[in-house]
């Protein structure tokens, strides 16, 4: 396995997660599916766009409010750039930030990164179990964070510590149920040490709007 496919969002209502998506982030590389799996609380995963500029923070996370979302972390500067954490009415949360403090312009509508930030129990097992699967570490800060490289994808993915992570997104950590996700790779099937089910990918991308 060296790179993701696919990412699957599972929800109860595809008709309104696409009309959310067509109006948050239109043409996004993810897919929907209709799941009535119970889910409680954190579903121990988020969702990250890398944009340029803070205009871009502010437009996105602004579009995903008036679609419905909920805000969890108003965007705002802080010591790593400019950032906002919303939910959206599927439950899926999406933070968005910027490396940059200051807009050298206005927004460019586009997007540099999608991350998959996979919530764990134990950063170091989970490292050693995508390591096996195929996966190449690119960036790793000891047992606090890791990211793999996969250039030949469309997402990036990182492990966090499962509080680590709930904090970063501004929710509390309990969860119960379904992730509702499921994550396409070139390796699949299989569920990782967390409960994060992989399948073989299928087919191209289908943009939800």
């Amino acid at each position: 396995m060296t790179s993701i496919e696919t990412l699957t969002l599972q929800v109860a209502d595809t008709a309104a997660a696409h009309d959310f998506y067509a109006a948050f982030v239109p043409g996004t590389q993810v897919r929907l599916q209709a799941s009535e799996a119970p889910t409680t609380g954190f579903r121990g995963f988020g969702l990250a766009l890398t944009v340029p500029r803070p205009a871009d923070v502010d437009a996105l996370v602004g579009a995903a409010l008036a679609a419905g979302a909920t805000a969890l972390k108003p965007a705002s500067k802080s010591f790593w750039g400019y950032g906002g954490v919303v939910r959206a009415p599927d439950g899926t949360i999406w933070k968005v930030a910027t490396s940059a403090k200051r807009d050298s312009g206005p927004a460019t509508g586009r997007i540099d990164d999608f991350v998959l930030l996979l919530g764990t129990a134990d950063v170091a097992e989970s490292k050693r179990f995508y390591v096996d699967h195929g996966l190449t570490v690119a960036r790793s800060f000891g047992s606090k964070y890791v990211e793999f490289a996969t250039p030949s994808s469309p997402f990036k993915v990182a492990l966090y510590g499962r509080r680590a992570l709930a904090k970063d997104l501004g929710v509390p950590i309990d969860g119960t149920g379904s992730h509702r996700l499921v994550i396409g790779g070139d390796g699949g099937p299989f569920t990782d040490p967390d409960g994060f089910v992989w399948e073989a990918a299928v087919g191209a991308h289908t943009p939800t709007a």
